[in-house]
């Protein structure tokens, strides 16, 4: 149930984002609230890793797969964000000069 919700969400945020009914404020103020969000996760991830001890004490087994991983998940996610962006705005470009 909770991955329809958050699919739903997530669904939603993306039509208001493509409908273009946000102000450029508004704008600047959600970037600002999703990077504080981002480190709010990442610092309640890493209290949760320091709580167990099982995983501390098995970093040096873990630890390798774990950076690889960790790496092509970072790579990967900008090269698509960057690919996604660059099509879309192709797109709008397009759109743009087909107004004119």
């Amino acid at each position: 149930m909770n991955i329809l919700l958050y699919l739903l969400i997530l669904i939603l945020g993306a039509i208001i984002g493509l409908k273009g009914k946000l102000k450029g404020n508004i704008k600047n103020r959600i970037a600002t609230v999703q990077n504080l969000a981002l480190l709010f996760l990442l610092f309640i991830m890493g209290v949760k890793i320091g709580l167990e001890k099982e995983i501390l004490l098995s970093l040096n087994t873990i630890g390798f797969q774990g950076l690889i991983l960790a790496l092509f998940s970072i790579i990967f996610s900008v090269l698509g964000v960057k690919l996604v962006s660059a099509t879309i705005l192709k797109k709008n470009k397009e759109v743009e000069v087909n107004d004119l």
